[in-house]
C-alpha cells in the first residue's frame, strides 16, 4: 500500500485514513495536486453554528424551550433538548486528529474554502450540526421557527460565497402551512434545495403517525416541485437516534437507529405515488450510506410484484424506476455500494461527500478513501459520483476555475 501526500502533521494519522491501494490506470485522480483532478462536490458537510444563534435570533416566545445544559444536584452536567432523552455531557479527550476534525467546521468562508482545497473539494453542500437537533421536538411551528432563524444566518454567512459553500434551507415538514411559506422565501433567496427531517412529524414510527407517504403532504411537494429544487432526508433527523443505550450502544445507534432508519421516507414516497403525481420532484438520502440501495429496490419491487393484493396505489412504474428517475443518496465510504453500483443501474443516483469536519467522514484524506473504493470504476463513472451528480442535482458549475 502507499499513502496519498498530505502536509505532515505533529500527530500520528491512523493508517486506516491514508492507506490507498493507488492510481495505477487512473487518467486522473482526486488529489488536490492533481492538475487534471475530477471535478468534486461533497454533497454532505457540516458548519458549527455559534452557540448563541437561535437565542439571539427565534421568535422570543420559543427562547425558553431552546437547548440549554443543566446540572443536576450531584453537579452532573446534561444536554437537554426537547424530543430528545437528556445526554450526560462527557468529559472526553480528544487528540490528535480527532482533536482537529472537532476544532473545524466553523463559519468563517474563507477558512472552510482552505479546508476544502485541502481535500480538493471543488463545491459543498453543508448541513446544520448542533442544528440537527431542530426537527427534535412534536410542536412543527417550535420547529419552523428555529428553522428560519438557521436559515435567516446561514444566508446571511454563505451567500456571497454560495458558488463553492452552499448550504440548503432547512424545513420543519410537520407545520405544512409554514414549510410552503419557507419553502416559498428560501427558493427565492437562492437556496439550491432543501433539508427536510427523514420523519416529518418527530418521534417513533407508528400506525397513529403522519408520514410522507400520505396525501396531505402533497401541498408540500406541489411547492416544492414548482421550485425546481432537490430534497434531502439527512440521517438522525425525525426522531431520536439513540434508541440503544448500554454496551455496543454507540455502534448500534449508529447503524441502525441513524442510518438505516433513514432510507424510510424514500421507501414512502417511492411506493405511494409521490413521484407519480409530481414527476419533477427530486429527493434523495444524506450521510445514510448507498449499500442499502439495490437491496430496498430489489425489496420494493418484490413486494409490489407478490404483494400485489394488498399494494395501492397501482404504479405507473415499479417502485425501483422511481427511484432511479428521482431519487439519489450520499456516501463517505462504501465500498459495497460502489461495487454495485454499475450492475443495479445506480451510477447516476450516487454522491460522493467527505461530511466535513465528522469523524465518520475522510477529510482530509478524502483522496485514499476514494482510491479504496473506487478502482474498480471507470473514469466516467468516478466523475460522475465524485461530482457531476452533485452538479446536476444542485446546480453548481462543473468549471476547472473554481479549483
Amino acid at each position: 500500500m502507499v499513502t496519498t501526500e498530505l502536509p505532515k502533521p505533529d500527530y500520528e494519522i491512523p493508517s486506516h485514513r491514508t492507506e490507498t491501494p493507488g492510481v495505477a490506470g487512473w487518467p486522473r485522480t482526486a488529489r488536490p495536486s492533481d492538475p487534471n483532478k475530477y471535478f468534486m462536490v461533497s454533497a454532505d458537510c457540516h458548519v458549527h453554528e455559534p452557540v448563541d444563534l437561535w437565542e439571539k435570533r427565534v421568535d422570543a416566545e420559543y427562547r425558553h424551550r431552546l437547548p440549554r445544559i443543566e446540572v443536576d444536584e450531584d453537579g452532573v452536567r446534561w444536554q437537554v433538548t426537547e424530543g430528545h432523552r437528556p445526554t450526560k455531557i462527557r468529559d472526553l479527550k480528544l487528540a490528535g486528529e480527532d482533536l482537529v476534525r472537532d476544532k473545524h467546521g466553523n463559519a468563517d468562508p474563507a477558512e472552510r474554502v482552505r479546508d476544502m482545497d485541502l481535500d480538493g473539494v471543488d463545491c459543498e453542500i453543508i448541513f446544520p450540526n448542533k442544528g440537527l437537533s431542530m426537527w427534535a421536538t412534536p410542536d412543527a411551528e417550535f420547529s419552523n421557527a428555529m428553522c428560519r432563524a438557521w436559515n435567516d444566518w446561514a444566508w446571511e454567512v454563505f451567500g456571497p460565497t454560495y458558488d463553492r459553500s452552499s448550504p440548503l434551507a432547512c424545513v420543519a415538514t410537520g407545520d405544512i402551512p409554514g414549510a410552503v411559506t419557507e419553502i416559498y422565501r428560501s427558493a427565492e433567496r437562492g437556496f439550491r434545495g432543501f433539508s427536510f427531517p427523514a420523519k416529518p412529524v418527530w418521534g417513533p414510527t407508528g400506525e397513529d403517525t403522519r408520514n410522507y407517504n400520505l396525501p396531505e403532504f402533497d401541498a408540500l411537494w406541489a411547492a416544492v416541485e414548482e421550485t425546481g429544487l432537490p430534497i434531502t432526508f439527512h440521517v438522525s433527523t425525525g426522531r431520536d437516534p439513540r434508541g440503544a443505550r448500554g454496551n455496543g450502544g454507540a455502534v448500534t445507534n449508529y447503524v441502525f437507529h441513524s442510518l438505516a432508519m433513514t432510507m424510510e421516507p424514500i421507501i414512502n414516497m417511492c411506493a405511494s405515488g409521490v413521484f407519480q403525481r409530481f414527476p419533477r420532484l427530486q429527493a434523495g438520502t444524506i450521510e445514510a450510506g448507498i449499500g442499502w440501495i439495490p437491496w430496498a429496490l430489489t425489496a420494493m419491487d418484490e413486494a409490489y410484484h407478490k404483494h400485489h393484493m394488498w399494494t395501492f396505489p397501482k404504479l405507473e412504474m415499479l417502485p425501483s424506476e422511481f427511484y432511479r428517475s428521482h431519487c439519489f443518496g450520499s456516501f463517505q465510504e462504501d465500498a459495497p455500494g460502489i461495487d454495485l453500483a454499475r450492475k443495479h443501474d445506480l451510477v447516476d443516483n450516487l454522491l460522493w461527500a467527505n461530511d466535513y469536519p465528522h469523524h465518520e467522514g475522510s477529510w482530509p484524506h478524502s483522496a485514499a478513501a476514494i482510491e479504496r473504493s473506487m478502482g474498480d470504476l471507470d473514469d466516467g463513472e468516478r466523475a460522475k459520483i465524485l461530482g457531476l451528480n452533485g452538479a446536476r442535482i444542485f446546480g453548481f458549475e462543473p468549471v476547472a476555475e473554481r479549483r
